[in-house]
């Protein structure tokens, strides 16, 4: 038995939390003090890459995610879903036989990586609205490219994200749903009615509200408004301070609410990395700008997140009236619920917890996987029972 002391960042009360075998056994307020909050590890259903590791490079190693699980942890980042883009089946195949293969030999990896999110390729084919996703490779769902997917990746792949503008949409999602596969609306043009279509035939989720769609759009008859008012999608959000203007996003809360919101940090590759220009497999040529927007090399077009789910969390508080423990739900029991309700601090849940402090910003100092101390700010790895 150990337990972790930390402040509640609802109440600020020092609690205390035993964890045995993994698990957490209780919680309670304690008489002991720390400058150090308590939260359930981060969620995050949407990653690309960090630190130079990417998961959409060409031949795609084992070892490349295993050392993206090691840096998500660093940041507070206990569960993640590896993200590939709209790619050939081959690639597709080729890159989730390599996700399965590290979960397979890496206990931290199978603990960290509840499935994998297919983004595409049943996107959109326009400008804009597709992204930087390659127009060459989108196609319609087909449920046999689906089952190859899964043959490829040891049945992993757990969320998908579509358009449903297709004809072959809805039989496809609900094929999906009925596997127990998350799917998600995002990189769409499509119309109110083939919105709510999808959402009749099971989906759950819209991608990035608000980002993968063009610069211009009607202002009333888009994609938008739809997904906002569709009270049976939960909607995630980039909240950098690039993707989504700070107005938009406060707006775009309102109109889901807290309970229906999720962050994600969409981070590619280049997180964490120097400014600078880059040549990069997805985007071409693009500009890391030193405030983290990263742009197609001589434009303002967007050409990635770098900001971690844990930045996210701090930008969110600092351009809302929302208190922190609220955005924390956010990136941690809200995605949790997609990912076998992962991202809780309570009695029975897996013992994934962060401790970290808070000066308008989140900096992690403490990182338990299952209940094992797996990063510690300065890389000084402790033993001890009591962590306080």
């Amino acid at each position: 038995m150990k337990t972790i002391i930390g402040r509640d960042p609802e109440s600020g009360r020092c609690l205390s939390v035993a964890v045995s075998d993994g698990v957490i056994e209780s919680v309670d307020e304690s008489s002991e003090s720390t400058e150090l909050f308590l939260s359930p590890g981060l969620v995050d259903l949407q990653v690309n890459g960090y630190a130079g590791f990417d998961i959409n490079y060409p031949q795609l190693l084992p070892e490349t995610v295993i050392g993206l699980v090691d840096v998500m942890l660093s940041l507070g980042v206990t569960c993640f879903a590896p993200t590939i883009i709209t790619a050939s089946v081959d690639r597709i195949c080729d890159a989730l036989a390599a996700i399965a293969e590290a979960r397979r030999v890496h206990p931290k990896a199978a603990a960290c990586i509840p499935f994998v999110h297919v983004e595409g390729p049943h996107i959109s084919p326009l400008d804009g609205y597709r992204g930087a996703h390659p127009a060459e490779v989108v196609r319609p769902p087909s449920l046999v490219e689906f089952q190859q997917w899964q043959k490829a990746a040891g049945g992993c792949v757990g969320m998908v994200t579509l358009s449903p503008h297709f004809a072959e949409a809805n039989v496809y999602i609900a094929e999906l749903v009925a596997e127990g596969i998350h799917v998600a609306i995002g990189h769409t043009h499509a119309s109110a009615e083939q919105i709510e279509r999808a959402v009749a035939a099971g989906a759950c989720l819209s991608t990035h509200l608000g980002n993968g769609i063009a610069a211009t759009v009607p202002r009333h008859a888009n994609p938008i408004w739809p997904q906002l008012a569709e009270d049976r999608l939960a909607a995630t959000f980039i909240s950098d301070g690039h993707h989504l203007p700070p107005a938009v996003i406060k707006a775009m809360l309102r109109a889901k609410g807290v309970a229906r919101s999720i962050l994600v940090s969409d981070s590619v590759a280049l997180a964490g990395m120097p400014a600078g220009i880059y040549d990069t497999p997805v985007g071409g040529r693009v500009e890391l700008r030193s405030d983290g927007r990263l742009c197609l090399l001589g434009t303002e077009l967007l050409a990635g997140a770098t900001a971690s789910l844990a930045e996210c969390v701090g930008n969110l508080v600092s351009i809302t009236d929302l208190p922190l423990h609220q955005v924390l739900k956010m990136a941690t029991e809200n995605p949790g619920r997609f990912a076998g309700n992962r991202g809780q601090l309570k009695v029975g849940s897996r013992a994934d917890i962060v401790r970290f402090r808070w000066q308008d910003a989140m900096s992690i100092e403490d990182v338990w996987l299952g209940g094992e101390r797996v990063y510690r700010r300065g890389g000084v790895e402790a033993h001890e029972e009591n962590a306080g």
